[in-house]
C-alpha cells in the first residue's frame, strides 16, 4: 500500500508493512516512547515485517517527523491495551513514537525541548483533524499498565496540556492520613478502584489492593502525579483523581 503524507507539519515517509484495517473510527491519540538507542534503529525496526510492531509516526530527538502508516489504517502499537471497556486500541487510535531510550538503570530518559515541540504541532494537528477529545489522548502506560512505562515520568504532560494536547490537572496539594497500598482491603480500596476504572483504567473493582490496581495507580501518577511513582494511593493521588473526573466535559 502506498502511502502519503497526511499530517500539516513536516515528515518524511518511510512506509511499514505492519498494518491492517481499522475495525472503528480513530477516536484516541496514543503516545510512546522507543526504548531503543537511535532513531533510525527504532524506525527499521517499525518498518521490519519480523517485528510485527509499528506506528503512524515517530518523532526524533532532532524533532524530525517520520511517517511509517497511513492514519486510516491499524498500526500495531499498542499490543494487548484496555482503556474503558475497549481492548482493540489499535482500531481506535493514532501511535506517535518518540525516539527516547526508556528506563535504563532505574532513571528515564528526559525529552530534548526541540522533539516536544515537534510532538506538540503534530499532536495539535492530529487531535484537530480527527476531533480527538483532550481525554483520549494517552501514554502506552495508561492503556497497559502490567506491561508498559512509556512515555515515562519525565514526560512533560503539563507543558502538553497547556497546548491543547490531553485531559490535566495541577495534581492537588493535600497532606494527611489514608495511604492505601498493595495487601490493604477494604470499602477505601474499592472506592479508589472505582474512581481508576470510571476515568478508564483496567481493575478489578473488588476492594483488594491487588497488583492490578497498584500498577494502575503507578500508571496514573506517571501521566498526573510524577513527582513521586510509587504505587501508594497516597492523598494527593487520590486527591488529583477525584479532581480529573471532576474535569472531565461529561461531568463538568
Amino acid at each position: 500500500m502506498s502511502i502519503r503524507a497526511e499530517c500539516l507539519v513536516p515528515a518524511r515517509l518511510r512506509p511499514s508493512p505492519n498494518h491492517n484495517e481499522r475495525q472503528r473510527d480513530i477516536d484516541m491519540l496514543l503516545l510512546h516512547y522507543t526504548a531503543m538507542d537511535s532513531a533510525e534503529s527504532a524506525v527499521s525496526w517499525l518498518c521490519d515485517a519480523r517485528s510485527e510492531v509499528s506506528a503512524h509516526y515517530l518523532v526524533d530527538e532532532t524533532g524530525d517527523i517520520t511517517q511509517m502508516v497511513p492514519e486510516s489504517r491499524r498500526a500495531w502499537h499498542a499490543g494487548q491495551a484496555f482503556w474503558k471497556g475497549e481492548r482493540d486500541i489499535n482500531s481506535c487510535s493514532i501511535g506517535i513514537e518518540l525516539a527516547n531510550c526508556g528506563v535504563q538503570d532505574g532513571a528515564v530518559s528526559t525529552y530534548p525541548e526541540v522533539q516536544i515541540n515537534a510532538v506538540i504541532a503534530l499532536c495539535q494537528d492530529v487531535i484537530k483533524r480527527h476531533q480527538i477529545p483532550a481525554e483520549r489522548v494517552l501514554g502506552h502506560s495508561d492503556v497497559a499498565p502490567s506491561r508498559k512505562q512509556d512515555p515515562g515520568r519525565h514526560f512533560p504532560w503539563a507543558l502538553m496540556h497547556q497546548h491543547g494536547v490531553g485531559h490535566y490537572v495541577p495534581p492537588i496539594e493535600i497532606e494527611g492520613a489514608g495511604y492505601f497500598q498493595k495487601g490493604d482491603q477494604g470499602q477505601p480500596i474499592e472506592a479508589i478502584q472505582s474512581l481508576l476504572a470510571i476515568y478508564g483504567y483496567e481493575v478489578n473493582v473488588n476492594g483488594v489492593f491487588d497488583i492490578a490496581t497498584e500498577n494502575a495507580v503507578m500508571a496514573f501518577q506517571r501521566h498526573y502525579r510524577p513527582e513521586r511513582v510509587d504505587g501508594i494511593a497516597d492523598p494527593q493521588s487520590v486527591a488529583t483523581l477525584h479532581h480529573l473526573l471532576k474535569a472531565l466535559p461529561q461531568l463538568a
